[in-house]
């Protein structure tokens, strides 16, 4: 079976090289820095117990030469998902499958514009991964992956799930992701912009209480926009799940995080900007999350918790 990883950051890295041993496998991207380093030095996982392993992994950044594919991983940042699509389209075999394990919402629908919706597969993980740097990556969280109950059960959809077993990679099929979808964008929207922000490891929202206010306060402004979409998610259980997977990944640095730390664009349009998007039309207020959205819009720089808290009051008596 010949597979593609779209996405040459910490989570494309991560499943490639998971991956590789088991199938024929390229990683495909532009970042000159990592394809230079995988190509001269090979792909190093460090895994949960920090040992290492050097991972010899096809890498291209031209079309020509990649080839068909049976299967396409979409692992891009959300705001490159049309240029994803139509690499996908260009690579993937006739029966191909494009499986988007992406951030946020709104990829999906680029994605089955492009390929058509039986040829991709919807889906979200919990595995976590940290670049190091160019041509090292560290796993640095163990969880499922749910991928959507497809409307025809292929031969390339039992090849896929053989993959996530042969690899020892947990994979769950649901009839509901749209609920695990939201599930998950409920809790970035409340980590990923406030580290982001205040320059701060997951852990340090649970740690200070003013940034734990003001997380709980993000994720129940989501969690009642999501019951405008048809997900029925109690705003204290996400709340309590947000503060969990913050403690779990205490020494993390979110992906946002990591995005502003090496000044590329972020993801929040995706994540907060979807929230926001979401609750206008339904009249529901999200003044946390607009005001995150606000700021990070604009570029701000690192901001301590106390000028964050002042602005939110700001906000409240406008």
């Amino acid at each position: 079976m010949r597979v593609a990883v779209i996405g040459i950051g910490a989570l494309g890295s991560l499943f490639a090289a998971r991956f590789h041993s088991q199938c024929d496998l390229v990683m495909c991207g532009d970042w000159p820095e990592q394809v230079q380093a995988v190509r001269r030095d090979g792909l190093t996982l460090i895994d949960r117990h920090q040992r290492a392993s050097l991972q010899r992994v096809r890498i291209a950044n031209e079309v020509r030469e990649v080839g068909r594919v049976d299967l396409a991983f979409v692992l891009v940042k959300s705001y490159k998902t049309g240029q994803a699509a139509a690499l996908a389209e260009q690579i993937l075999s006739a029966e191909g499958l494009a499986v988007t394990l992406q951030n946020g919402l709104g990829h999906a629908e680029i994605l089955q514009a492009v390929l058509s919706p039986r040829r991709v597969i919807l889906g979200s993980t919990a595995q976590g991964a940290t670049l190091v740097r160019p041509g090292v990556v560290r796993h640095a969280g163990e969880g499922p992956t749910y991928l959507a109950r497809p409307a025809a059960w292929t031969p390339a959809f039992e090849r896929l799930l053989q993959l996530f077993e042969h690899a020892q990679m947990e994979v769950q099929v649901i009839a509901e992701v749209n609920r695990v979808l939201w599930s998950k964008l409920v809790i970035s929207a409340g980590i990923n912009p406030l580290t982001a922000l205040l320059r701060q490891p997951n852990g340090y929202l649970v740690e200070n209480e003013p940034a734990r206010g003001l997380m709980l306060e993000a994720v129940a402004e989501a969690a009642r926009v999501a019951r405008t979409q048809g997900v029925a998610l109690d705003p204290a259980e996400a709340g309590a799940q947000a503060l969990a997977v913050a403690r779990a990944t205490a020494g993390n640095q979110s992906s946002m995080l990591q995005d502003v730390l090496r000044g590329a664009p972020t993801e929040v349009e995706a994540i907060t900007g979807m929230i926001v998007a979401c609750g206008a039309p339904a009249g529901l207020a999200t003044p946390v999350n607009a005001l995150l959205l606000r700021l990070l819009r604009t570029g701000a720089q690192q901001i301590d918790i106390g000028a964050l808290v002042r602005l939110r009051e700001h906000d409240r008596h406008l």
